[in-house]
């Protein structure tokens, strides 16, 4: 028996029904390929083909590729940097609000290891570091320097210094995930902690007393609540 149709659903008609569909299909398909691959090595025909549209289909939705690849990129990091504004709105310390996006984010690399790999291509990149998550983490830091919670002489090598330790955290991570008694084996390297312990390691930097760093960084973390997406139902492995 079918599921019962939603009003939203019985009131859109067939022909934009089929256009949203093939839409969310042509944008899965182009987060798998550019999550293995990375933008560059992607071609338009590739991503139609993956989506199973036809090739001239593509441009009743996207312009170009880079038009396609700034709607993923929107969905992949701003949806989530605007869910962790959500999550952090009434946190006061700015300590915890790093420490808090920090640790969502390298968990929501280990349980979407999709949304892992396209965090670890994409963070780098020109777009990656002046936009999305990049830009939070700027403000974060630099509301925590206004605040005089952070000591800074550098805020850019800060901010250089906090996203390097995340990125690296999610390689990691994923290393770990794969060889277990590879990476870090002798150096206490646990990645059931790994993302508490990057948290520190972030706070550290910032200027927070190593024993108040680690603190914050195993703090109850709140859940935090993404919309709907077709590339979070896309995003396992």
């Amino acid at each position: 028996m079918s599921a019962p149709r939603t009003p939203s659903a019985e009131r859109e008609p067939r022909g934009a029904r089929r256009k949203r569909e093939t839409r969310d299909r042509l944008l899965a398909a182009a987060y798998r390929l550019i999550a293995e691959r990375g933008v560059d090595a992607v071609a338009i025909n590739e991503i139609t083909e993956a989506a199973d549209v036809g090739f001239g289909s593509f441009y009743n939705h996207f312009p170009s590729k880079e038009a396609i690849y700034d709607e993923v990129f929107r969905q992949v990091f701003e949806e989530f940097g605007d869910a962790l504004d959500r999550l952090t709105s009434t946190v006061e310390d700015p300590a915890e609000v790093i420490a808090v996006c920090v640790r969502h984010t390298i968990l929501r690399a280990r349980d979407e290891p999709r949304w892992g790999r396209f965090f670890l291509r994409e963070s780098l990149t020109p777009r990656g570091m002046t936009g999305g998550l990049a830009t939070r983490l700027q403000r974060d830091i630099l509301n925590g320097v206004a605040k005089k919670r952070f000591a800074v002489g550098d805020p850019l090598m800060a901010m250089i210094m906090a996203g390097g330790t995340v990125v690296s955290s999610v390689a990691a991570q994923s290393a770990l995930q794969l060889s277990p008694n590879g990476l870090g084996k002798g150096l206490g390297v646990d990645a059931k902690n790994l993302a508490e312990r990057a948290a520190a390691t972030v706070l550290h930097g910032l200027g927070i007393a190593g024993a108040e760093a680690s603190r914050i960084a195993r703090r109850r973390l709140p859940p935090v609540e993404t919309p709907p997406s077709i590339l979070s139902r896309e995003s396992s492995s």
